[in-house]
């Protein structure tokens, strides 16, 4: 049997399936551990807790504050290497939120 490129990229069309990220809405208070270095100028999660699991943050993705009303939140993108977490801090109540969670693949 003779493959041909046709034949080939038929056969593979199924891998993108494969890759694609599966991102799932959350919106659940949950438990945060958080390191904050005066020397290095960083504000770190370095631990999660959510639905009786703990979660070890690796890397940082992003962190920035956002106003919604008068209510100042900052919102983290965090990941364990296989998991990436999108989490949010109301300091007006001191809550966290988990708001995302995905499993790290990039679509």
């Amino acid at each position: 049997m003779r493959l041909d490129i046709v034949n080939i990229c038929s056969l593979l069309s199924w891998v993108p399936a494969l890759a694609k990220a599966m991102t799932e809405t959350i919106n659940e208070k949950v438990s945060v551990l958080l390191l904050y270095s005066r020397e290095r100028h960083l504000t770190m999660p370095c631990k999660l807790r959510w639905q009786g699991r703990d979660y070890v943050i690796t890397k940082l993705g992003y962190h920035h504050s956002v106003r919604e009303g008068r209510k100042l939140l900052h919102k983290f993108a965090v990941s364990t290497g296989t998991l990436d977490f999108r989490l949010s801090f109301d300091t007006e109540t001191l809550e966290w939120v988990l708001e995302e969670v995905s499993d790290g693949l990039a679509a």
